[in-house]
């Protein structure tokens, strides 16, 4: 008879290619996860795994017993699910993901908000790029994460949260002031600096710069360098290398450095939708809707205080958005 210890130990193997690390990843020995996929094998039938030197790969049919095992895994989380969280919201165990441009800038904000409403919730929170969590929301290894939308995933459903809008963060001694606005047309996208291939702010940034009309805009990045935090993009705007656009959210932080300035682009405002994503069979969707709120409470809350008083340019150009679009 398959049994779920299987099914896990399998897809760990198909995650990883390589038995120690996968069961280093499921807290077992190796003899331990090898002799259940052997198990499994001999109940099936067939063959799932190609046992090399050093490395193993899943055959064919390995790879669809491992995709389909992951679909059941996901059900038996969803099943314990729907019996332990019914009475209460937000209670025991659950695991988010967000991503890297996020995490910094919006669990400060979310995590004391969450602990005094719901003191029985257990929160283990992961950081990794959109594509994983989609990956892990899928296979059950996460309930749910918070990331740039739209995602286009038939089996994982959403919950709007916020809008971040796009600034341009540039050097203290930039020239373009214009009350702190800056035209689309005039961000040099020769000095744009981005994070990494695989971040979904890259794409995001490259998206809105392929709409940007050739003129000062166009011409190759004079710096080939791919940053994986926010953080280093910003170190090296400080420094003067370049510009880049950063997510409003991050203002707060981002802007103790004295030696960088922010400006709004005129409209129509870049900017990114913020949401969050699980398993379209999950039942805590109850669970997730709790916490959405609380999201979207503190980040409406939170004032962008030290941000603003750095740069006023920010706040009157707010006010006066807001006041055309009254």
């Amino acid at each position: 008879m398959i049994t779920l210890k299987q099914l896990r130990y399998l897809a760990a193997l198909a995650r990883h290619n390589h038995f120690g690390r996968a069961a280093e990843a499921c807290a077992v020995t190796q003899p331990a996860l090898s002799m259940q996929i052997r198990d499994l094998e001999r109940f099936l039938g067939v063959i799932l795994v190609e046992r090399r030197p050093g490395e193993v790969a899943l055959t064919d049919i390995g790879r669809e017993i491992a995709r389909r095992g992951e679909q059941v895994l996901a059900a038996s989380i969803d099943l314990v699910d729907s019996a332990r969280h019914r009475t209460r919201l937000l209670t025991g165990r659950l695991m988010l993901g967000i991503i890297p441009s996020l995490a910094p800038y919006v669990l400060p904000r979310i995590l004391p908000g969450l602990q005094s409403q719901f003191p029985d919730l257990r929160l283990e929170l992961r950081e990794t790029q959109t594509r994983l969590l989609v990956e892990e929301i899928r296979n059950g290894a996460l309930d749910a994460a918070m990331l740039a939308m739209p995602l286009g995933e038939p089996d994982i459903d959403t919950i709007p949260l916020f809008d971040d809008l796009f600034l341009l963060a540039v050097p203290a001694n930039d020239p373009r002031n214009r009350n702190g606005r800056v035209a689309a047309r005039d961000i040099d996208q020769s000095r744009l600096i981005l994070l990494e291939d695989g971040h979904c702010l890259r794409d995001q940034a490259l998206a809105f710069c392929s709409t940007i009309p050739r003129g000062r805009s166009a011409g190759p990045a004079s710096m080939a360098f791919g940053a994986s935090s926010l953080s280093t993009v910003m170190q090296m705007v400080a420094g003067g290398y370049g510009e880049t656009l950063i997510p409003e959210i991050a203002a707060e932080v981002e802007s103790r450095d004295d030696r960088v300035r922010f400006l709004r682009l005129d409209d129509p405002q870049p900017g990114r939708s913020i949401g969050l994503a699980f398993r379209k069979t999950s039942p805590r969707r109850a669970d997730f809707a709790a916490l959405g709120n609380v999201v979207k409470e503190c980040v409406d809350k939170k004032a962008d205080a030290a941000a603003t008083a750095r740069h006023p340019d920010l706040v009157a150009n707010a006010k006066s958005d807001a006041k055309r679009g009254s």
